[in-house]
């Protein structure tokens, strides 16, 4: 069995101070896949030894920004920085590699992505409609090769009602626009599969993400912005999904809780 975790860290230095240590020497994933790292290579393995992990780092070049990163217990044979053709603003948002299975097992492909949250009106959302023209292209390679792939991370886009508690009101935000909706569409009716919604029931949630601010975490008024996406060979492994979410507002080492997948491999 295999375990891979994927979170938006916010910031891996505040995360830890927080307790993030606590919540992996606890759930030991095999594969940690992170968003929003906001450090340097250096800063990556101190947290993350390289006597533990092998690790792959697409750090952003704007300082304290972005930042996507893998960390395996097996060990990569392959990795790839980037979708930005040369957009600094699409830097440290995409990173992949290729994992050796053990028992000659093959290799799995995995993804870390952190998609623009995008703003309204701004340059920003042209930057995410963009970006995400990048993903679909490089996700339809991976599908179109039949490799046994996930692409995971905080997509910043909730898929329908569902996956949002006051979808209502969020019917013109970004993050629930028709625009950006249909993404996701166009990747899950291709064959990718959604790992938290086909393994985690009907809905409403689980969610993924609440804000810090007021009672959105204790009221559980959420996001489901943070995915694990699976090409059909290995959906059909896909045993569990599960969202690590804190006991209590006070014990969250993020604004995002883990999403963690088990797979029999």
């Amino acid at each position: 069995m295999l375990t891979i975790a994927s979170v938006n860290v916010n910031g891996i230095r505040a995360a830890f101070k927080r307790g993030m240590g606590d919540w992996l020497a606890e759930r030991q994933p095999d594969v940690l896949l992170l968003q929003e790292v906001r450090a340097p290579d250096e800063m990556l393995a101190e947290f993350l030894p390289t006597h533990a992990w092998d690790l792959a780092h697409a750090e952003s070049t704007a300082k304290g920004r972005s930042g996507v990163a893998i960390a395996s217990r097996l060990p990569m044979r392959g990795i790839r920085i980037g979708l930005d053709h040369g957009v600094d603003t699409n830097s440290g948002r995409w990173v992949e590699a290729d994992l050796e299975l053990p028992d000659g097992g093959g290799v799995l492909t995995v993804v870390s992505t952190y998609i623009h949250s995008g703003t309204l009106n701004t340059p920003s959302m042209d930057e995410k409609y963009a970006f995400l023209e990048l993903v679909s292209a490089r996700m339809d390679e991976l599908r179109s090769a039949g490799a046994r792939a996930v692409v995971a991370g905080d997509v910043n886009i909730a898929h329908q009602n569902v996956d949002i508690k006051n979808w209502k009101g969020n019917l013109k935000a970004a993050g629930f626009l028709p625009e950006e909706r249909a993404y996701l569409d166009r990747w899950f009716d291709s064959g990718w599969v959604d790992l938290g919604r086909h393994l985690g029931g009907d809905g409403p949630g689980p969610y993924t993400w609440w804000s810090w601010r007021g009672k959105a975490f204790d009221n559980d008024s959420g996001w489901r912005i943070d995915y694990q996406i699976a090409t059909p060979p290995l959906a059909d492994r896909a045993q569990k999904a599960e969202v690590d979410r804190a006991p209590s507002y006070d014990r969250r080492f993020s604004d995002h809780a883990p999403l963690v997948v088990t797979y029999d491999l």
